[in-house]
């Protein structure tokens, strides 16, 4: 999946999400992925939902002769028409300590000292974060009436059910390794009897890595990894890859809604970010970015605070490139899967050397990448053979300055970020892109 986040709070009413959809779709994004757009509790935060069947009022048209609802499915009918498939938050590991649901089911939520719980985060330094914006359910409860008709679990399909009317056909599900797994398994078989093709993503960040097998063998579609906070340098990356490509496809994503922007973070290096998105792309299976990131935003996401007039004045624009990079990517099947990665040692400690290989078949991949996207650095191998354990011929499909011929030896001054896509197999050239995309 190569996802586009849209991010509602940003974009505004769901009748002006248009040029946004369309953008994604002239990207290559075949997802679009939608944080929370239901009615909100007193904190006014995406993730404290109050009402799960009502939609936020800040995303609707004032005076509009539709109903909310069919404001969001006419929002939907676009996106499908463009060839795009909705994902949204599926958040059921806590709701809006103000939500109704507090008071008509109390025995669905975990309670401390006669009131009800709040959940909360320990941070690297010790500190114990709560929020207290929102109220923890207890899913042992469901898990003891599993079946009841208007039971916990029920009342969860009722919810998905209730946004696959409205036109998503995709759910990322909000910390599902904080919910037990047999909760998501029975929730996942229900939907797929009468909806099978709808697509399940388990956000798993900051989990172990047997919470992350744990919770993926519960039917999941996908995961989330964590490339994101790769240095280049450290195994830990691959040795997590390695411990979870067989069990679901991962999705990794160069920055998100709940990170700091990166064009902020590396001080305007337009560099950084093409670097970040192709090695993000050709990595796993998956790839994600947040609206936003293709014009260089500086200003960080808030899931409480952001408003349409936060959109910024494009400070870059590398839709071009991330388009070029998604045909890369749809072409080439070893870039599609979860095939092994083998790490190649190099004499230079910038240039980072991958192979992978295709899940199914000899097909192999390389990508030679520059770590330091502030200067260029020398490649140079006696024969790319060497790297590569094909009979095929290589090919270079890079998206920069992609070479017809690679001679033996093989030089080339990698620009600052830049990278080397070399494949070898019986895998597709990609389709020429535009410089620029709208």
């Amino acid at each position: 999946m190569k996802i586009y986040n849209l991010f509602p709070l940003l974009a505004g009413p769901f009748d002006t999400w248009g040029p946004h959809l369309t953008r994604a779709a002239a990207m290559g994004f075949d997802w679009v992925f939608v944080n929370p757009i239901q009615k909100l509790g007193r904190s006014g935060s995406l993730y404290s939902i109050a009402d799960y069947f009502a939609i936020n009022p800040v995303l609707l048209r004032p005076g509009s002769t539709r109903t909310a609802d069919d404001q969001v499915r006419a929002m939907a009918a676009t996106a499908g028409d463009l060839g795009v498939s909705l994902m949204i938050d599926l958040v059921i590991n806590h709701c809006a300590e103000d939500s109704p649901l507090v008071t008509t089911h109390p025995e669905w939520f975990q309670h401390e000292h006669g009131r009800v719980a709040h959940p909360f985060c320990i941070e690297d330094n010790g500190t114990k974060v709560v929020w207290r914006d929102l109220a923890q359910l207890d899913h042992q409860q469901a898990l003891q009436h599993p079946d009841a008709p208007d039971g916990q679990l029920a009342y969860y399909v009722k919810i998905v059910e209730h946004l696959i009317g409205l036109g998503f056909r995709g759910f990322r599900c909000d910390a599902a390794y904080q919910i037990p797994t047999e909760i998501w398994r029975r929730l996942i078989e229900r939907i797929r009897k009468s909806h099978p093709d709808t697509v399940f993503v388990a956000e798993t960040l900051g989990c172990t890595p047997a919470q992350t097998r744990d919770t993926a063998s519960a039917g999941f579609d996908a995961i989330f990894n964590s490339a994101k906070w790769w240095d280049f340098h450290g195994n830990w990356l691959l040795e997590q890859y390695e411990s979870t490509r067989n069990i679901a496809p991962s999705i990794g994503f160069p920055e998100s809604h709940d990170t700091r922007r990166m064009f902020e973070e590396f001080e305007g290096n337009i560099d950084a970010l093409r670097q970040r998105y192709l090695f993000t792309a050709m990595f796993a299976s998956g790839v994600m970015i947040p609206m936003g990131f293709e014009f260089g935003f500086r200003k960080r996401l808030d899931v409480v605070t952001t408003v349409p007039n936060d959109w910024e004045e494009p400070n870059i624009d590398i839709t071009g490139f991330i388009a070029q990079v998604n045909a890369i990517k749809d072409q080439t099947p070893t870039f599609c899967g979860e095939g092994r990665i083998d790490r190649l040692d190099y004499p230079d400690p910038a240039i980072l050397v991958l192979r992978k290989h295709a899940v199914n078949g000899p097909d192999q991949a390389l990508l030679v990448l520059n770590k330091d996207p502030w200067n260029r650095q020398r490649f140079y191998v006696d024969d790319l053979r060497h790297l590569i354990q094909s009979p095929e011929p290589l090919r270079d499909l890079s998206p920069d300055w992609p070479m017809a011929e690679l001679p033996a030896p093989f030089e080339f001054w990698l620009g600052p970020g830049m990278a080397r896509v070399l494949v070898a197999g019986q895998q597709q050239a990609p389709a020429l892109h535009p410089t620029q995309v709208l």
